[in-house]
């Protein structure tokens, strides 16, 4: 080949790769990954849309449906965690009677209670018989036990109940001045005494009727245990479950005495029960 035709050849090529790079295709003829690398615009993933809240359920009328308000004492302990899963997978609400320095020894706990939407209430401090003691004696039990409730939960209860359902005008009066309504309750199937899951159970589903308030103790396994086939077979016979406010759906009065709806107990000065 002349020198001629060989320079003619180069000037050609010449001319083609700049053609190619005048229309952007040059990079097309590298080898895959020996060019420069070139980002490529990708859509934006469309948002989720925002989950619509679940609208809070209509207020029960209990003076017509058929209401049960389960009530659990002496709380809150470890033990309480395996209750309120059970609750919360079962939908239920229910009312709390807590002991005042176990609510300050385990806050996170009544934190919980109240965040899930259960009712706090007050026990007293340290499970003392309250229908025994000093009208001062009976004020720092309550007073103590709202303020560990509070601080724990910014929740300040309207319900006491006095532990084994001890009390008398001392204990009303102390209630009344401290805006607190005294609940007792209408069926205890002794969960403290007969440590029995079974019995359990089978208690509490006899003694219930529509607008009773029913007395047990999430610091036992068993009772736990029993609280998923009464809530299950409860609701297959009808029932909705409500806090003790709830229940009685109105303003309750403090110092008076509540054992189930439309059936108050008479203030019984004096009156001593050996339930737990």
């Amino acid at each position: 080949m002349t020198g001629r035709r060989w320079t003619a050849m180069i000037q050609k090529s010449a001319a083609a790769v700049a053609v190619l790079a005048s229309f952007g295709w040059l990079s097309t003829l590298a080898p895959t990954g020996t060019g420069p690398s070139i980002p490529v615009a990708v859509p934006a993933p469309k948002p989720a849309p925002t989950p619509t809240p679940t609208p809070e359920p209509p207020p029960v009328d209990c003076a017509r449906a058929k209401c049960v308000a389960l009530t659990f004492d002496d709380g809150p302990m470890p033990g309480t965690g395996k209750l309120l899963d059970i609750l919360a997978q079962q939908r239920v609400k229910v009312t709390f009677f807590l002991i005042g320095r176990n609510a300050a020894t385990y806050p996170d706990l009544v934190r919980r209670e109240a965040a899930e939407g259960h009712e706090l209430a007050n026990h007293s401090w340290s499970h003392v018989d309250l229908g025994r003691a000093s009208s001062a004696k009976v004020e720092s039990e309550l007073s103590r036990t709202q303020d560990a409730i509070r601080k724990a939960s910014g929740v300040t209860p309207l319900l006491m109940r006095p532990p084994y359902g001890s009390t008398d005008t001392t204990v009303a009066g102390v209630a009344k001045r401290m805006k607190l309504a005294q609940v007792l309750w209408a069926v205890d199937p002794l969960d403290w005494q007969v440590r029995n899951t079974g019995t359990v159970e089978r208690r509490v589903l006899k003694g219930v009727r529509p607008g009773m308030i029913v007395l047990m103790h999430d610091i036992h396994s068993t009772t736990v245990k029993a609280v998923p086939r009464i809530i299950e077979r409860l609701r297959a016979d009808g029932y909705t479950f409500v806090t003790v406010s709830q229940l009685f759906g109105k303003s309750m009065t403090p110092g008076k005495e509540y054992t189930e709806l439309e059936q108050e107990t008479p203030e019984q000065p004096g009156q001593v029960s050996d339930r737990r």
